[in-house]
């Protein structure tokens, strides 16, 4: 598929956009921006929150880590179901009781304005590096497949994204998104079924006899039980799994804020339940996609593309679907969902930026509506230049595979976050001063070191070992790295625990 034949496409699906947003947008006060009206439809909110929370980042980067990690991710995806149930039931009830435009209103209320920034920060710090992990891919793959061609620099790419994004969202911020959300997810699931059965039909099996093959069995293995040192246990990946989808989902404003546009409790309740299973379903077809793709290019000699120096299986499927021989039709569903699953998550990400700027740490409130448009206007542009810096400099540090690197910094910048609510939901403790800073900086740190320092890394390796038999003590000593424990997504409840024991210390009764 040729480039302007690619631009082409992306300017009619931006019209498209564009559109809605002007049906959407025509309230453009606060109250709409916010909470789009506390008037949205559950099943319409649900069906979108499928593309917002796979993202670029599930398109192309799931499918392009099945060869190095088969289906183990799987596994965390399970582990993200029972996450969902815990949100569903425990913190969306909280959030309608005490009616939020901020989710972080709840931890000012239950420790003060220090909590309450804390937490602000630590959600804005978590999205604008999520947000611009999800935008970098499909930046990367424009320029890779259109904009080389016609020698534009990386970074005029990425102003060209952010700036399409705060077109449209602009004016109606959430309840545009809603509609918006829907309608990319509808894109990106039938890009998926459509390169599946487009690759079936080159490859001349049927998806029963492609799943009975060897060279799907080659990628098929879900469950990893035998060494609970490796990273990829299935126990680390569904504890991770959990936490994660408690803090990245139950604790970020980006996916709240969608939620808490329903009108009742108990059509969040519906919206999230629906949600995540049509979620676990989406992400086993994107890995199923995933072993199609390798199989197709081992059997036709297909040379994953290298960016930087550095071979990039995230660009696998892309190249696949715009550079073979397998049709139009392909190279067209593709491109519509790789440009649906990226905006379904990053506009929803700069009107929660937004929101969370404007309520958390401006408190804008004080003010009039006129003014406090005026100010969310302002905002919005600085949100939008903020995420393009940060995809920039992505381009030059990141090396690992995207949804891997996604996920393991969400374990530092999640975890005081999750300490943060466990301790004001199940606490009836009070916070001495602002000592909160300093244990909401240690905690992350002092993972960090667990991680990589080998003398903690060490202590925590015979820890292990004791408990579990499996190996001797001080085998720190005795057995090289490569056979000692791997963390995996543990990371994030271990940030979070050590930001709970931080905060229990810091704090005294609430009779006191």
């Amino acid at each position: 598929m040729n480039s302007a034949t690619i631009i082409f496409i992306i300017v009619l699906y931006f019209l498209l956009l564009y559109v809605i947003s002007y049906v959407t947008g025509k309230d453009d006060s606060n109250n709409i921006f916010f909470k789009a009206g506390r008037n949205s439809k559950w099943y319409v909110v649900a069906f979108g929150m499928v593309g917002a929370s796979l993202s670029g980042v599930t398109f192309i980067s799931v499918p392009g880590w099945i060869e190095s990690s088969q289906f183990s991710y799987l596994q965390v995806v399970f582990g993200y179901f029972v996450g969902y149930i815990v949100v569903c039931y425990v913190l969306l009830p909280v959030y309608y009781k005490l009616n939020l435009t901020s989710i972080y209103e709840f931890l000012d209320m239950r420790f003060g304005k220090a909590a309450h920034l804390t937490g602000a920060f630590y959600f804005f710090l978590s999205r604008i590096l999520g947000a611009s992990f999800r935008l970098f891919l499909v930046a990367i793959v424009l320029q890779q497949f259109v904009f080389d061609n016609w020698n534009i620099p990386f970074p005029v790419t990425v102003g060209i994204s952010i700036g399409l994004i705060w077109i449209y969202t602009f004016k109606g911020g959430i309840k545009t998104i809603v509609w918006t959300d829907t309608l990319q997810t509808l894109f990106m699931i039938l890009a998926v079924l459509i390169s599946i059965v487009s690759i079936l039909n080159s490859i001349d099996l049927s998806l029963s006899e492609y799943i009975y093959s060897d060279e799907f069995n080659r990628f098929s293995k879900v469950f990893f039980l035998d060494d609970i040192y490796e990273r990829n246990h299935f126990l680390k990946s569904f504890i991770g799994g959990i936490f994660v989808t408690i803090c990245m989902t139950g604790l970020d404003q980006d996916m709240m804020q969608k939620n808490l546009t329903c009108k009742s409790i108990k059509d969040a309740q519906k919206n999230m339940i629906s949600f995540s299973f049509v979620l676990v379903f989406v992400t086993a077809l994107f890995m199923f996609l995933g072993a199609l793709l390798f199989t197709y290019k081992d059997l036709n000699g297909i040379l994953i593309p290298e960016m930087g120096g550095q071979i990039r299986t995230d660009l696998l499927f892309p190249e696949i679907a715009l550079n073979s021989q397998l049709g139009i039709i392909l190279g067209i569903s593709f491109l519509l969902g790789l440009i649906a699953a990226a905006y379904s998550s990053a506009d929803s990400a700069l009107t929660s930026l937004t929101t969370s700027f404007c309520v958390d740490f401006l408190r804008m409130d004080n003010n009039d509506e006129k003014e406090n448009k005026r100010i969310r206007k302002v905002v919005h542009i600085g949100m939008s230049l903020l995420l393009m810096i940060t995809i920039i400099i992505f381009k030059y540090i990141l090396s690992s595979n995207v949804i891997d690197s996604l996920l393991t910094v969400a374990s530092y910048t999640y975890g005081p976050l999750l300490g943060l609510f466990i301790f004001g939901l199940y606490s009836s403790r009070k916070l001495r001063g602002n000592l909160i800073y300093l244990v909401v900086i240690l905690a992350p740190i002092l993972t960090y070191l667990i991680n990589v320092s080998p003398t903690l890394y060490a202590y925590f390796n015979d820890s292990i070992a004791l408990m579990c038999k499996f190996k001797t003590w001080g085998c720190a000593n005795e057995y090289a790295m490569e056979n000692l424990y791997k963390f995996g997504y543990e990371l994030l409840p271990i940030n979070g625990l050590i930001t709970i024991l931080g905060l229990y210390i810091c704090s005294k009764k609430s009779n006191e």
